[in-house]
C-alpha cells in the first residue's frame, strides 16, 4: 500500500503540519525528505532501511557523498538537497545569533558550534567573533591541524579581531575522538589568548569544545 492509501493522520506530511515535526519519527522525516519510495516500498518503508543500514539519522546525515549515494533510492541528487538542507539549517543559526545578545543563549552557541564543528574528522580552531553588544559579528574558521591537534597563533587571532572591530570572542574548537574534555594543552592556548588579546581590550567570554555528544565550556568549568 503507498503512503498515499493511508489514512491522512498518518501520513508524515500530513501529521508533520497538523502537529509539527517534532512529532515524526526519524524515518517520517526521512520519508518526507525522500519524498518517494521503490519498487515494493513506500518512502517510510525505505527510510526504516536506511536508518538501520547506517545506523541511525546522524550518520546518514553525515555520510560522504560516496557512501550516502550508495543507499538505495539515494544518488548525487538528493545528496544536493541534503547538503542545502543542512546548509540552510546552519545559516539559519547564524542569522539568529547575530540578533541577540549570545551570552544570554549559551545553548544557542553550543548547537551551533556543534552543527559546524561536530562531524569535522580533523582538528579545527574557530573564532566567534561579537561586537559590543555580545552580537555575533562572524565565524571564523582559523586553525587546522591533524587529527591529534591544531597549531594555534594568537598573533592572526588578534589581528583578525581588531580588523572586524570585535569587543569579545569566544573560542571554540573540536575533538575529533568525539571525548569533549579540556586538555591542558586546551588550557594553555586559552590563557595564552586571553593575554594577547587583553592588550587590545578584547574579551574573552569563552571556549567551548565541541566532542561527539557534548560541548564543554570553559566558563562553566570556572576555567577562565
Amino acid at each position: 500500500m503507498s503512503i498515499a492509501d493511508w489514512p491522512a493522520a498518518e501520513r508524515p506530511r500530513e501529521k508533520l503540519l497538523e502537529l509539527g515535526p517534532k512529532a515524526l519519527s526519524d524515518a517520517e522525516l526521512l520519508a518526507i525528505f525522500l519524498r518517494v519510495g521503490c519498487v515494493g516500498k513506500s518512502a517510510v518503508d525505505l527510510a526504516r532501511e536506511l536508518l538501520q543500514e547506517y545506523g541511525g539519522l546522524r550518520p546518514l546525515l553525515e555520510a560522504s557523498q560516496n557512501d550516502f549515494c550508495k543507499g538505495l533510492g539515494l544518488g548525487s541528487a538528493k545528496y544536493a538537497q541534503l547538503q542545502a538542507v543542512l546548509e540552510m539549517g546552519r545559516r539559519h543559526l547564524s542569522a539568529t545569533m547575530k540578533e541577540g545578545d549570545l551570552l544570554t543563549s549559551p545553548d544557542l552557541v553550543r548547537n551551533y558550534l556543534s552543527a559546524q564543528l561536530r562531524h569535522q574528522p580533523h582538528e579545527i580552531f574557530a573564532v566567534l567573533f561579537l561586537d559590543n553588544q555580545n552580537r555575533l559579528i562572524s565565524y571564523e574558521e582559523m586553525f587546522y591541524g591533524t587529527i591529534n591537534g591544531a597549531s594555534v597563533y594568537p598573533r592572526e587571532v588578534v589581528k583578525k579581531a581588531l580588523a572586524k572591530n570585535s569587543a569579545a570572542v569566544i573560542l571554540a574548537h573540536n575533538h575529533p575522538s568525539g571525548v569533549a574534555e579540556p586538555s591542558q594543552a586546551d588550557q594553555r592556548i586559552t590563557r595564552r589568548l586571553q593575554d594577547a588579546l587583553q592588550l587590545v581590550d578584547v574579551r574573552v567570554i569563552d571556549h567551548m569544545v565541541v566532542g561527539d555528544k557534548e560541548v564543554i565550556s570553559f566558563a562553566e568549568r570556572g576555567l577562565l
